[in-house]
């Protein structure tokens, strides 16, 4: 018989986490705390050692996605679940940057939750759908046709991909396992191939080339 399911809640809106615990009543996840800002979503995550974390990506207090990786630094190795109002693709970038296991936006019915909780404590590899899942394989590849077109080898390619969503050197780094030296590496190279001078521009010409 496979091991409860431990949750840690953090959001801090009341109304939000009353929702989600009335959502998962009755189910075989059991909640085991909840955080309403972030100083308290790390240390109830270095106490409980939860399965999985539904973390706000507003949460009031620090940075989520900061908190997201220091989360998943911790001996358990809890995985995160976002949750996030907004239809925003850098968000859903960061989140796959930090390792989260999926990023829902907040009108997610109850067996789409529980979906995502029990996908994220089984490592499900792939599970993640809906628009996460659509940034997540853009991010992924390496093959992008108008990029390679344009010069640039498949990594650099796929540095390009990031850099047109918003992500910092050190969140290309972690999505890639690379170092920052090498993404700014990788990034001089891109915009000397692609004539540009900044990154703005080079998301910009991403954007319109269909890269993301």
């Amino acid at each position: 018989m496979p091991a409860p399911i431990s949750l840690l809640i953090a959001d801090g809106q009341e109304l939000i986490r009353y929702g989600l615990r009335a959502m998962l009543a009755g189910t075989d996840i059991r909640i085991v705390g909840e955080a309403e800002n972030a100083a308290s979503a790390l240390m109830l995550a270095k106490k409980h050692k939860p399965t999985a974390v539904l973390l706000d990506v507003a949460l009031p207090g620090g940075d989520a996605f900061e908190l997201a990786a220091k989360i998943s630094k911790l001996q358990a190795g809890p995985r995160v679940i976002f949750l996030t109002a907004l239809d925003n693709p850098t968000y859903m970038a960061r989140a796959r940057a930090v390792g989260a296991a999926h990023c829902l936006l907040k009108d997610f019915g109850q067996r789409e939750l529980i979906a995502a909780v029990e996908n994220a404590a089984a490592g499900a590899a792939g599970a993640a759908s809906g628009y996460f899942g659509r940034v997540t394989a853009s991010l992924a590849t390496r093959q992008q046709g108008p990029a390679l077109d344009a010069g640039l080898s498949p990594r650099e390619s796929q540095v390009l991909a990031h850099v047109a969503y918003g992500l910092s050197n050190e969140e290309i780094a972690w999505s890639l396992g690379i170092s920052v030296e090498t993404v700014k590496e990788h990034v001089q190279n891109m915009l000397r191939k692609l004539a540009m001078h900044d990154r703005t521009q080079a998301a910009v010409w991403a954007v319109r080339s269909g890269v993301v």
